[in-house]
């Protein structure tokens, strides 16, 4: 009967890895472009939009990995009630089946 009332927390966990890897590939992809240097493609105009686009990005991905981090603190400790809730549906399961079993009806007669 348990069964019908799980979570999938190993789901809950892939989201949480999935979460940091985006904030890893974006550091990531903009710390490649932060080698890239305008003059050394040619132009002036070039190394400006390049530095520009660094400022933007660096306080955009700074910003994505903060709301990252909130949500992933949330997923937590979703995750961590969904496991005390199944433990705990599953103790009292296992005491409903134990008691059916020993014939444990509360009285006696």
């Amino acid at each position: 009967m348990g069964e019908h009332f799980k979570t999938d927390i190993g789901q809950l966990q892939q989201f949480l890895t999935s979460l940091e890897r985006c904030v890893d590939e974006l550091n990531e992809a903009r710390s490649a472009l932060d080698h890239v240097r305008g003059d050394q493609i040619g132009t002036a105009r070039l190394d400006e939009a390049c530095d520009k686009f660094q400022e933007e990005w660096k306080y955009g991905s700074d910003k994505t990995k903060e709301m990252i981090d909130a949500i992933k603190k949330g997923v937590e400790s979703n995750k961590k009630g969904y496991e005390e809730v199944e433990e705990a549906l599953e103790k009292a399961l296992k005491q409903i089946a134990d008691q059916s079993t020993s014939g444990g009806n509360g009285g006696g007669r």
